[in-house]
């Protein structure tokens, strides 16, 4: 079984609460046995997949497969391309140079619905949605990588894995993949 959840802000991945105000996923009405597949920070929100299938873990997140996973990455200023260049060729985070990746200014800016509890907004400073392809995921990364170019992230959201994206499933709704759907997730 694969599940598409839509991870809200302010929830953890993982299914017991941490002592946090965070909320875990058992508020989802999620089916048992399924386990998250990799992790969204509760700041993050956006695709979490869940599976009851171990070996897709491996399938999906080791960086050999070469897995994609896109990001929309809401940021301070605007990015010159020198900057969106520096994140394709990797950046150093916590003495380690990050794998290439695709990054890109989003045109147009994407309209997505207003987060609970809004990001901070400064009146001097603009801001811009950025795309981020990986094929890893380190704790924080994209976070890590944006901050390491001047530009840090205000509100991250995962939108596609592999070929799978999350579309218009709503904030704290999920749903099991149909075969076809399944086949998107997988395919490199």
């Amino acid at each position: 079984m694969l599940i598409a959840l839509h991870k809200p802000f302010g929830v953890i991945s993982q299914f017991t609460p941490d002592g946090s105000p965070n909320r875990p996923l058992a508020e989802f009405g999620l089916p048992k046995g399924v386990y998250p597949i990799g992790r969204l920070d509760a700041d993050s929100e956006g695709l979490l997949l869940l599976s009851d299938e171990a070996d897709l873990n491996e399938r999906l997140l080791h960086p050999r497969h070469a897995h994609g996973r896109i990001y929309w990455a809401q940021v301070e200023k605007i990015p010159t391309p020198e900057s969106l260049r520096q994140l394709e060729k990797g950046v150093l985070i916590q003495d380690r140079k990050t794998l290439p990746c695709r990054a890109w200014l989003l045109g147009p800016q994407p309209d997505v619905p207003p987060r609970v509890p809004p990001i901070r907004e400064r009146k001097s400073i603009p801001t811009a949605w950025v795309g981020l392809e990986l094929i890893e995921g380190k704790n924080r990364q994209v976070r890590r990588m944006t901050a390491a170019i001047g530009h840090p992230t205000l509100r991250l959201i995962r939108v596609r894995i592999g070929n799978f994206e999350l579309g218009d499933l709503a904030a704290g709704d999920w749903k099991e993949l149909a075969r076809a759907e399944r086949d998107l997730v997988c395919a490199s």
